[in-house]
Order: C-alpha cells, then structure tokens, then sequence
C-alpha cells in the first residue's frame, strides 16, 4: 500500500505529510477504499470478458439453468458489494465522528476560530482558562475586536486574538469555529481536518498536532469573490517555544 500513499513523516506521491495523530486512520481508510475500487475494476472487466467468451460458445459447458445462475451470481454479488460498501460507510462514520462527536480531553487547549471574508482570526482564552462573551454587532476588525468580544464580560479581558494559528505540538487542542457573513470551510490538509464555519452555529473539531512545522490553512468554501485570499498559516511549535509565544501575545496590549 506504502507504494502508493505515505502516512509516516514523509509525503506520498499524491497525500501530503501527516502531521495529526488521527491521520494515520484516514489515510489507511483512503488507501483501503482505492484499492477496494481497483480490486472490483478488475473484477468486472473480467466477467466482461468472460461473458463476450460465453456468447461465442453458446453450447459450453455451463449446463445450468440460466435463471438459476442469475440468482445466485447477480444477486449474490449485489449483496455482497452491499454489505462492503454498508461496513467501509460505518467504518467512515466513526472516523469522522470520533474528531466531532465525542468529547475531547477535558485538559485539550481551547481554541476559537472565527472565519469572514476574507481573513481567519483566533481567539485564545487568557490565564483564566475561559473565553469572554461575544456579540455580533460587536464585530469590528478595523478598531481592534474582529471576534466581536464583549467589555462588559470581566472573562474576556483576557482573551487574545491571532491572525495565525499556533498549537503546541503533541497536544489535544479543541477548535470552536464559527462564521461572522457566510459559509467558510476551514482546512489543514496536513492536519487531515476540515470542517464548514457556518454563521449562527459552532462547531467542534479536536485533535493532536504530531509533527512541528509551518501548514497553510484555506478556505474550502466559495466565500465570494476574494476567496483566492482567505487563507492563514499554522505554526505547530514544541512546547517551550509555544509558552514563549503565548506569554509575548499576552503582554501585547
């Protein structure tokens, strides 16, 4: 499989470095669900071929009666494929799911993100642990508060906000993304996640940076027409240097 696709520290011929700890998972489902696909295109070029074969030799050997045949290579072969493709559809299911849908650590790092056109801002929680209120008519870029944060709420007095992304490496981290005008998809194809922003709605995603370097983030979404230009970096530090980088963004005022 390895000849094809790389989930180890190098790239692959067509797949991107796995840097996330649940990437090796998706890739083996990839590389699973390929070589299923492969394994039934040759299958049913040579029943193709077999039975232009049979057409030619009509008094063969196959002696049985034909409706009999129908029923048991037909349909058998259909239930077959439906019970593949129902376990491949519930195997896809918990892999999705287990970065949405169950729960991540309750010491994973907090994370928003907030996605409009056409930047990505995050929002960390300060040394209280807990993000402030926000509100949309709050919203404002221009003047210093692109995530919308509340004054009144004493919680985010303390919150910080980024125009890149910084995760320490090897731990959980818990992304809050949401949309202030449209529907934007947030992606780190080295990351292996990818989820929709949708305005009114949060969504949840979690995972574990595994490998430190530089990836860019983009918009999966036609956002409108600078959608070229919706993109950010993630930066995925060791965990000295991300303590460095979060105690310099704290003391910025």
């Amino acid at each position: 499989m390895n000849f094809f696709f790389s989930a180890g520290a190098e790239p692959g011929w067509w797949l991107p470095v796995d840097a996330a700890a649940h990437g090796a998972g998706l890739d083996g489902h990839l590389v699973l669900n390929l070589w299923i696909a492969a394994g039934l295109l040759v299958l049913v070029h040579g029943l193709l071929l077999e039975g232009l074969w049979l057409r030619r030799k009509p008094n063969s050997h196959h002696k049985a009666d034909p409706r009999r045949r129908t029923l048991a290579f037909e349909y058998g072969t259909l239930l077959l494929l439906a019970v593949l493709f129902c376990w491949l559809t519930v195997r896809a299911e918990r892999l999705w799911a287990a970065a949405r849908c169950t729960g991540a650590n309750l010491a994973a790092m907090q994370v928003e993100v907030t996605g409009m056109q056409f930047v990505w801002y995050f929002r960390y929680p300060g040394k209280d642990f807990a993000f402030g209120r926000t509100r949309p008519e709050l919203v404002a870029p221009g003047e210093g508060n692109p995530a919308g944060i509340d004054p009144a709420d004493p919680r985010g007095a303390d919150d910080f906000v980024s125009s890149e992304l910084v995760l320490p490496v090897g731990r959980e981290v818990d992304l809050r993304l949401r949309a202030v005008d449209v529907i934007h998809g947030f992606a780190v194809p080295e990351l292996r996640i990818k989820q929709n922003a949708v305005p009114g709605d949060t969504f949840h995603i979690h995972f574990t940076p595994t490998r430190a370097g530089r990836y860019a983030i983009v918009c999966t979404q036609l956002c409108g027409i600078g959608h070229f230009r919706m993109g950010a970096t993630l930066r995925v530090l060791p965990q000295q240097e991300f303590e460095r980088w979060r105690e310099q963004k704290e003391a910025t005022p």
